[in-house]
């Protein structure tokens, strides 16, 4: 599978396919990224590993050579076509392929038996060299259901920088605080646009995040809480309970007292921890 600018321009010719904008067709050209993913993943043979939009397969080929299992999904009929002839015959028992969209299938069709609990031993990873515009639904999702062991991901700078942002900075948001009650964020590597074809406009990270020993899932109604808290992040947090909780939670001052947030505090100035603490709460007294 091709790694070089020149042998993947060759067959795109050959496949008479243009790269789609709109589905974020970039594809690495750049043996080095796709080790140091590998690398980085810990993948050893017989790893369940998870990938989304493998576009021509270079990072998949990587992953089934290394003797894992991989579940992709890829949008494009037209790529996943091509996977389908290349890579399926090659790897019978290794590789499994779904048309479709990664926010719909966010772990690519992986077999619920595959996954476990998110506070039980790992069971899969994922590495993915992510569509850019589908980074933060899809990892929203992943983030819903089953914890991966691992994820080693391609992102644009500025999601990977909001995904690591402290508290009391400007991208600190929701998504900041859903991924880091979960997981832990290792340093990002950038990635040049020439590793890529076509380039993109942006700057591009490799980042890696590990698993916590006790990652704390949000539930669904916490979740559009704390984000309709960021939609108004200028405003005290009292006043967007008060508007929010409404009736339903007369004592939400006691609460924020119980976790030691001032009702005078703006979301982004509240810890994750601190939102956990608060979700903790309001569940136990719901």
């Amino acid at each position: 599978m091709p790694l070089s600018l020149t042998a993947t321009r060759e067959l795109l010719a050959h496949l008479g396919h243009a790269p789609k904008q709109f589905l974020g067709q970039n594809f690495l050209v750049d043996g080095n990224i796709v080790r140091k993913s590998l690398e980085l993943a810990e993948i050893v043979a017989g790893d369940t590993v998870v990938e989304v939009g493998p576009g021509l397969g270079t990072l998949t080929t990587a992953l089934l050579a290394a003797g894992a299992h991989v579940w992709a999904v890829e949008k494009d009929r037209a790529l996943h076509a091509h996977l389908e002839t290349s890579l399926a015959p090659r790897f019978p028992d290794h590789f499994h392929l779904l048309e479709g969209d990664a926010i719909e299938q966010p772990l690519a069709g992986l077999p619920a038996g595959t996954s476990v609990a998110a506070t039980a031993l790992p069971a899969f990873k994922v590495v993915a060299n992510l569509p850019y515009a589908i980074a933060t639904p899809w990892l929203d999702a992943v983030l819903s259901g089953p914890l991966p062991a691992r994820l080693v991901l391609m992102l644009q700078q500025e999601a990977s920088q909001r995904y690591a942002a402290q508290s009391g900075t400007k991208s600190f948001g929701a998504i900041s605080i859903f991924l880091q009650a979960a997981y832990l964020i290792a340093p990002g590597h950038k990635v040049a646009a020439p590793c890529f074809f076509p380039r993109p406009d942006v700057e591009s990270h490799l980042i890696h995040l590990v698993r916590l020993r006790a990652p704390y899932t949000f539930t669904a109604p916490m979740k559009a809480l704390i984000r309709s808290c960021f939609q108004q992040r200028r405003k005290q947090i009292g006043a967007l309970l008060r508007a929010r909780l409404g009736e339903s939670r007369p004592d939400w001052p006691d609460l924020l007292r119980q976790v030691n947030i001032s009702a005078q505090a703006r979301p982004e100035a509240i810890s994750v921890e601190a939102w956990i603490q608060l979700a903790q709460s309001l569940a136990t007294l719901a």
